[in-house]
């Protein structure tokens, strides 16, 4: 199997340039020579090598001088040291100041192969992880938060300001408005960015196996524990630990979540040794936990603990002027995704969105293009790309609701539009919550969670 990649040999013997270099271009490999370190450190000023094999003993600048001003030039060099076996104890030497290994003469051509297949690979390994870094930055920099508007604007100074401190964050907002994109944002943004971001899905469990996986168990714990098991809070030491929709966690399991917050401490279930973490916590929310709280639902103490800095992220259909910014960003993504040469939407598109409401805010939109873009077949979204419902007088039944005359407070307002709007789409869908949700653009599990809090009997849909 053939390699690639250009060699840098820097040795003043000729035979030594000889023998490397037809070993090394028949394994494929591209070969650049030089007889001394003054001439090497001159095309390491002008040219990058995959990988450079270094005589420690030249004439003149010397293999270790050599080797510290290539560091210098350039810290990410590979360098390999070549040396007689007199010198063994120099070169091992050498790797104190960046070698990434040495090899004896005289050497087995199998041994110096595999030394150097192993360093390009150390090499491109190194490269796909800064890469893969450098691209996670970037997904979950602030940058990537798109919005002109005042509101989004308002909601950056807060996050910039917040992102470097250890407090606690409240994020709330509705289902589809970016609150789990900011709570990454916001942990790439700090100091705990090289340890991990762990999300808690806390509507999508029971209350014991919720436990099990936030503090984690003992052998024996319950029916089914084989084994001890770290749990999430323990995983999350040192990073950050993000609770999605944390007015679901029950009562008991609250009370639990406050200790920890407060203690910086918890047991494992059915352990008695106390584990100490470091772990910063982000919440978000789309209910009002102050409305949660006079219901007995979500206790107070636990609240005020999470409201340290609060972060409320609009609707999408407050902040409307976005929309051609969010557009463009996601053709641009889905574009590149499907290999298609795509930049921008219709006229006649961007009116039909501005003038829609977005029920499922930017998660709908983002679904809505991605849809376009793979149906399009020409350079530009048109309405032909776009699905029926956001066309169709459909698209504006769940919104036309005839409220009770007389004074109503706005929350019983948002109440009964939420709760006429889930039965809207249970009896389109035919009471199958799947598929209700995604007409409502939120998740199955913050559907359900609605259905139950609005006490809604799903087997039994009024006309």
């Amino acid at each position: 199997m053939n390699k690639t990649g250009l060699i840098h040999i820097i040795d003043d013997e000729s035979i030594i340039h000889e023998v490397l270099g037809e070993l090394l271009t028949s394994e494929g490999y591209k070969i650049e020579s030089s007889f001394s370190g003054e001439e090497a450190l001159k095309k390491h000023t002008h040219k990058a090598f995959d990988l450079t094999l270094l005589d420690l003993l030249m004439p003149g600048i010397d293999g270790i001088k050599t080797l510290k001003e290539i560091k210098k030039k350039d810290p990410k060099a590979i360098i390999i040291i070549i040396t007689a076996y007199a010198s063994v104890e120099s070169a091992i030497s050498t790797m104190k100041i960046g070698a990434f290994d040495y090899i004896q003469k005289p050497f087995k051509h199998d041994e110096l192969l595999l030394t150097i297949q192993r360093a390009i690979e150390h090499k491109k390994l190194r490269e796909e992880n800064l890469h893969l870094k450098d691209r996670l930055k970037k997904k979950f920099s602030f940058d990537n938060i798109i919005g002109k508007s005042k509101v989004m604007q308002d909601v950056f100074e807060v996050i910039k300001a917040s992102a470097p401190t250890r407090s606690t964050i409240l994020i709330q907002g509705e289902s589809g408005t970016g609150k789990e994109l900011v709570a990454q944002a916001i942990h790439q943004n700090s100091d705990r960015r090289n340890f991990p971001f762990i999300t808690v899905n806390s509507g999508s469990l029971p209350p014991d196996l919720l436990e099990s996986h936030l503090f984690g168990h003992v052998k024996g714990a319950f029916t089914g524990a084989v084994s001890q098991k770290k749990g999430l809070f323990e995983t999350a030491d040192q990073g950050t630990i993000f609770f999605d929709e944390i007015s679901s966690i029950n009562l008991e399991t609250q009370a639990k979540l406050l200790r920890v917050m407060q203690e910086k401490e918890f047991m494992q279930l059915g352990g008695t040794k106390t584990i100490k973490v470091d772990t910063r916590l982000i919440a978000a929310t789309n209910t009002e936990l102050e409305e949660l709280i006079r219901e007995k639902q979500f206790r107070e103490d636990l609240y005020y603990r999470l409201n340290v800095i609060k972060v409320e992220i609009p609707p999408l259909r407050n902040r409307k002027e976005d929309i051609p910014l969010l557009v463009k960003h996601f053709i641009d993504i889905y574009s590149k995704e499907n290999n298609k040469d795509i930049h921008e939407a219709t006229e006649e598109v961007m009116e039909i969105l501005e003038k829609y409401h977005w029920p499922g805010n930017i998660r709908e939109l983002e679904n809505l293009i991605e849809r376009a873009v793979v149906f399009s077949t020409s350079y530009i979204i048109t309405r032909e790309n776009l699905p029926p419902l956001l066309l169709s007088s459909d698209s504006e039944e769940l919104i036309n609701i005839s409220l009770p005359k007389g004074n109503l407070h706005l929350k019983e307002q948002t109440h009964l539009f939420q709760k006429h709007a889930i039965i809207t789409a249970l009896k389109k869908t035919n009471g199958v919550q799947k598929k209700a949700a995604a007409l409502l653009g939120v998740k199955p599990t913050t559907l359900n969670e609605k259905i139950k809090r609005f006490k809604i009997n799903t087997t039994d849909l009024p006309d």
